[in-house]
């Protein structure tokens, strides 16, 4: 039986590093994935991912438990992103404030629907690719990792308005790519 993160961050604090492992295999995708998203390069997003983990490593003992493990993480890793691509923290801070009406969408079942949902996934991934960092890395926090607008706001250290204005506006260009399939097949080219 695998222990819970509990009993494992316990144990990584008093200096197990076999528990440390663990906790390395239970995130090392989602970090890998975040600094990805964050830095567009493979071998920057392994570095990056291999340093947020020797960082947490040597602050484990401080970690106080006041946020979620990962949330914790996930700071580490952005801020990492941070100093690698100097432009990030402050494209993130621009995101203007004013909030417009929120988007929906809806979807119907069928096989011809779920073809078309597949070919809107696909452009939908190519669309988010194409995003500017803050933008990307907002989706990917709240879509792919299913994190709290509050949660995403400790994570990146910026105001929760920002946070929704950010996600607004992202789902918006989002909306337009795929409005505008060509559009997006041109920037996959």
């Amino acid at each position: 039986m695998q222990p819970d993160e509990s009993q494992l961050i316990l144990r990584a604090k008093h200096g197990d590093t076999q528990a440390f492992g663990e906790l390395v295999l239970l995130y090392q995708v989602f970090v890998y994935n975040l600094a990805l998203r964050a830095l567009g390069d493979p071998n920057e997003a392994q570095d990056a991912a291999q340093e947020a983990f020797f960082r947490a490593w040597q602050a484990i003992p401080g970690f106080r438990g006041e946020s979620r493990f990962r949330t914790w993480l996930y700071r580490i890793v952005i801020n990492l992103c941070y100093n690698r691509h100097s432009g990030l923290r402050r494209e993130t801070a621009q995101i203007p404030l004013e909030m417009d009406e929120d988007l929906h969408s809806t979807g119907e079942p069928g096989p011809e629907r779920m073809a078309e949902a597949a070919e809107r996934k696909a452009l939908l991934q190519l669309a988010i690719d194409q995003l500017p960092i803050s933008y990307r890395l907002l989706v990917l926090l709240r879509y792919q990792q299913d994190m709290a607008y509050e949660e995403i706001a400790a994570v990146m250290n910026l105001p929760l308005g920002t946070v929704k204005t950010g996600l607004f506006r992202a789902k918006a260009r989002l909306r337009d790519a795929l409005l505008n399939r060509d559009e997006v097949l041109e920037w996959a080219l």
